[in-house]
């Protein structure tokens, strides 16, 4: 694959205003696009270019996007491949999509339901994964997991991400991605979880043309469309006892075969796993297999809950208004002082996800250009936007306490390093401490 750092998308389109359009608006969301006017411009580029998923119109000056598809096939390897036609045509789309084709789309479409299509296909949200890309965060919590990804992104060590749901771990294996020498190679997700068992093999190893009823084609799983990258497991302790014995082979051996093929293929990717259960547990209650626990836990990193690094809180949240705002095409940039003080008092019980979720329903439902606190909690504000809201005063008690404990761990402790990093006195700190009810008080 040529190597770039945005992930490049092959458009193959005639039409000069349909192309243009797309490579404008590809560009303002961070893809690196290339566009071919005919078939045979396409045929030649992605050879060369290796995109990482192939946008295509069936009908084109010199040839159908179908037998595009068809000669194009040795050169797109595991490349995702959409279709988009202004003739819907049922059995079309149905025979491309058996012979490999991932999505079909008719003319017109909404431009931002397309590049949610994409964003699926690739595995990549453009403006989530800039902010990835540079930092998992400014906290010491974050900082460290960083450092740690950092240093492990050349080796071939299987990664275990431990943590509560939505606290980011597939955030993390990303940033992993991003900073390994196999950033310009795919990056599978797999969540084990929303799967069906009886599907899973299947949609990991792949399958023969005959393996089963339905089986019409060949089917390339994850772990053969991983190729060189990284093949993301999240929710591994959801697999099913069968499913964990392959994938301890998987692990082990570095093969496996399609289900109903005998050829053994190689596995030339990186294991990353995730897990919101206590496998340790699961395999003393003889759940999950410890052989294959000791396999996938090589690097174990635990990503800490949301509450457990509030430093990270408002960075996170000003990076998803400037993403969804965009998105919205809504006039919101910012959110009044008392949402800010709401949302650093907020438990965040759902983590990142959460937070995520309440910034994109603010910047729906706002009326005003600054997100205010009944936007953001409307649910538990209730309909006379008061009832069981903190008070300002509580607010910032609250904000101004976090603040404090996180200075304190800063200087160890340290009253005196921590009240001149506060620009207070010791005695100021020490009366403000007492007054917000810290379980231990000292002079040091």
């Amino acid at each position: 694959m040529q190597s770039h750092d945005r992930v490049q998308v092959g458009i193959v389109e005639d039409d000069v205003i349909m192309g243009g359009s797309l490579v404008q608006r590809l560009n303002l969301e961070g893809y690196d696009p290339v566009w071919w006017r005919t078939g045979r411009e396409a045929i030649s580029g992605i050879g060369d270019q290796r995109p990482d998923v192939l946008i295509c119109d069936i009908r084109l000056p010199d040839m159908t996007g179908e037998e595009v598809f068809t000669e194009a096939l040795p050169n797109l390897h595991s490349t995702p491949v959409l279709f988009i036609t202004a003739f819907g045509d049922i059995e079309q789309a149905v025979r491309l999509i058996r012979q490999g084709a991932d999505e079909y789309v008719t003319k017109p479409f909404e431009m931002d339901e397309f590049l949610g299509r994409i964003a699926h296909l690739t595995n990549w949200n453009p403006r989530e994964e800039e902010i990835s890309q540079r930092s998992l965060g400014v906290s010491k919590a974050m900082r460290n997991i960083e450092d740690m990804l950092r240093r492990i992104a050349d080796v071939e060590s299987s990664v275990l991400f431990t943590g509560e749901s939505g606290s980011g771990k597939e955030v993390a294996s990303r940033f992993l991605h991003q900073v390994s020498p196999r950033k310009n190679d795919p990056f599978m997700a797999v969540n084990c979880a929303a799967i069906p068992s009886e599907l899973m093999e299947s949609e990991l190893f792949g399958h023969e043309r005959g393996a089963f009823t339905g089986a019409h084609e060949r089917h390339l799983g994850y772990a053969e469309r991983a190729d060189e990258g990284i093949l993301f497991l999240d929710e591994v302790g959801d697999l099913s006892p069968t499913l964990q014995s392959k994938l301890l082979r998987l692990v082990e051996e570095r093969d496996f075969t399609r289900v109903g093929g005998e050829k053994h293929i190689t596995f030339k990717a990186r294991i990353v796993c995730a897990t919101n259960v206590d496998l340790e547990s699961e395999v003393a209650a003889g759940r999950f297999r410890e052989d294959l626990f000791y396999r996938i836990n090589v690097i174990p990193i635990p990503i800490p809950a949301l509450r457990e690094h509030p430093e990270d809180i408002l960075a996170l949240v000003r990076g998803y208004l400037s993403y969804f705002a965009t998105r919205f095409r809504r006039d919101v940039r910012s959110m009044t002082v008392t949402a800010e003080e709401a949302i650093l008092a907020h438990d965040w019980p759902g983590n990142i996800r959460e937070l995520r979720n309440r910034v994109e329903r603010a910047i729906a439902i706002a009326r005003n250009p600054r997100i205010s606190v009944h936007d953001l909690f409307p649910d538990i504000l209730g309909a006379d936007g008061e009832s069981e809201i903190p008070t300002l005063k509580e607010i910032r008690d609250q904000a101004e306490k976090r603040h404090i404990e996180r200075v304190l761990f800063i200087t160890d402790g340290q009253l005196k390093a921590a009240a001149d990093m506060l620009g207070v006195s010791r005695t100021t700190l020490w009366e403000k401490m007492h007054k917000l009810g810290f379980s231990r008080v000292e002079e040091s």
